[in-house]
């Protein structure tokens, strides 16, 4: 097996490094709507925005009040950002006097049964998400579900495959020489994940109102009237007060192949729960979730990081993955980043380039349960106490400093960037050197940053945020959006409405018998692997 160092060697030529950059990327950014008084809003999702259920680029998430942007796919950073700020700035033209919240964590949250779930109308499809929605409500509660997040999607070029397959042994044939590569670039960000809440965590404080009816053993400390935070923590968003769910914890779904992966997710959809057993599925002839297995549907399975397919219509992703392999990755581990209007920023982006390209050239041997265990170790440590002076982690059984680990990968990203720019001063070697800093001295990670401004401030959390909101909120007011761009965009959101409407108006079949035939079963999918 080549060493990282070997790869890239193989790798610096010209042909080879414009191979690399080749790299295409897609954004999902999630963001609560709030009102003036930092509340949740909890009215209907914007006509003015289109349909959530048919418009490519701006949709909802669990809540109507959840909105998601979602940009295509662009191969330019800057073009990419760009795409995400101008529907951004759309979107603040066309939600009247709320905001835009811009951290992970909730605004305060009062009532849990004011939380609305998002609505897709009345097509099959649409009664599907609603229902799925409905049935995590009844499992995890309303407040889990209207944590933010951002979601990166990552490739390669064609180029790169073609380059590193004639370097192959050629044993596989080269789709699933890209679908294994690209699970040895899962398995090795998995073991290397902690990096991501170290440096880009920005949830280390929440609102107190958050937690008020949940049990935790975590040692808040309190700021001002409601904020709850911890010292060292990085992101409380990963945390289990945020997204996970226990159940999930028996799966032992394997990244060791793309068949294993495809056969655990089928085992987890098909395995049932007696605690999701207790809710009920149907109750008084109301539907509460779609069944009552350990996943209702397999986006259900939080994990962060995912391989995926584009699918064709009526597809699910493990259908995708079957039929044609892995097409890309999404990374689904980040905060959203308050220091920028659109909750991630281009030296981010670039990080996330070097990581990536990294576990995707360096070896990846299987994980074994040991390693497993110790993967959930150093996330779960860096989560809660990530900048704690002296940390100690673990790498292949052995106690290591995380210090002294993240420079050894730092050297070798280092070596990445040049490579990519061509030049010692070039946009990958300042990006690397930003976060180098931020190595050196925890304070500048983004919950160091945002630990200091509260505790130096004596600040709520809430206000902190709300003053952010405000703050973001004029600048996409201010954005230059031309008027053919707004055009454009109003037109994208009125034929997402038609959309809509013909799809219900096609309607045929019963909503009954539309859930007999979306779960009825397909064509083995391990069989179809290869």
């Amino acid at each position: 097996m080549k060493s990282f160092n070997e790869v890239i060697g193989q790798l610096d030529d010209e042909q080879g490094r414009s191979a690399l950059k080749g790299m295409q990327r897609g954004i999902e950014r999630e963001a609560l709507r709030i009102e003036a008084s930092g509340h949740l809003a909890t009215d209907k999702h914007p006509k003015s925005l289109g349909s959530a259920l048919t418009h490519s680029r701006i949709t909802t998430d669990y809540s109507e009040s959840l909105l998601e942007f979602i940009t295509p796919v662009h191969e330019n950073i800057d073009t990419l950002l760009t795409d995400l700020t101008q529907t951004h700035a759309f979107t603040v033209r066309n939600i009247g006097e709320q905001r835009l919240w811009p951290v992970s964590m909730p605004c305060y949250v009062g009532d849990l049964a004011d939380i609305p779930i998002a609505d897709y109308g009345e097509s099959n499809v649409g009664q599907l998400k609603r229902l799925y929605r409905k049935g995590l409500t009844y499992r995890y509660g309303a407040q889990m579900q209207i944590i933010s997040g951002v979601h990166f999607n990552f490739s390669v070029s064609e180029q790169l495959w073609d380059r590193l397959y004639q370097q192959s042994d050629k044993s596989l044939s080269r789709c699933d020489f890209i679908s294994e590569s690209y699970f040895g670039l899962i398995r090795n960000y998995r073991r290397l994940v902690w990096v991501l809440p170290y440096l880009f965590g920005a949830s280390p404080a929440l609102c107190g109102s958050f937690i008020k009816d949940q049990q935790t053993d975590l040692a808040f400390e309190k700021l001002g009237k409601g904020t709850l935070y911890l010292p060292y923590a990085t992101s409380l968003r990963m945390s289990d007060l945020g997204y996970t769910n226990k159940e999930q914890e028996r799966l032992h779904i394997s990244y060791n192949s793309l068949g294993e992966y495809l056969e655990g997710i089928k085992a987890a959809i098909e395995m049932p729960s007696a605690h999701f057993e207790a809710i009920g599925v149907k109750v008084d002839g109301e539907y509460r979730q779609l069944n009552a297995n350990v996943l209702q549907i397999e986006n259900e399975f939080y994990s962060p990081i995912r391989a995926k397919r584009v699918g064709v219509s009526g597809e699910k992703p493990s259908e995708a993955l079957a039929r044609a392999g892995v097409e890309y990755i999404e990374v689904r581990a980040l905060d959203v980043n308050p220091f920028s209007p659109v909750g991630i920023d281009a030296d981010q982006v670039r990080f996330l380039d070097l990581f990536l390209l990294h576990c995707l050239l360096s070896p990846s041997p299987n994980t074994s349960e040991a390693d497993e265990q110790e993967i959930s170790h150093n996330l779960n440590t860096v989560i809660i106490e990530g900048r704690k002076p002296g940390l100690m982690l673990q790498q292949h059984g052995e106690p290591q400093l995380m210090a002294t680990w993240l420079n050894s990968l730092f050297a070798e990203l280092n070596s990445l960037a040049t490579m990519l720019d061509g030049d010692e001063n070039g946009q990958y070697k300042q990006a690397i050197a930003q976060w180098q800093a931020a190595v050196d001295d925890p304070a500048k990670t983004f919950s160091g940053r945002i630990l200091n401004q509260l505790l130096e401030s004596q600040i709520d959390h809430s206000y902190w945020v709300k003053d952010l909101a405000q703050t973001y909120y004029q600048q996409l007011m201010d954005y230059p959006l031309s008027t053919q761009q707004e055009q454009a965009y109003q037109q994208a959101a009125a034929s997402s409405l038609a959309a809509q409407a013909q799809l219900e108006s096609n309607e045929k079949v019963s909503f009954e018998d539309y859930l007999v035939d979306y779960f009825a079963p397909k064509l083995d999918l391990v069989e179809q692997v290869g």
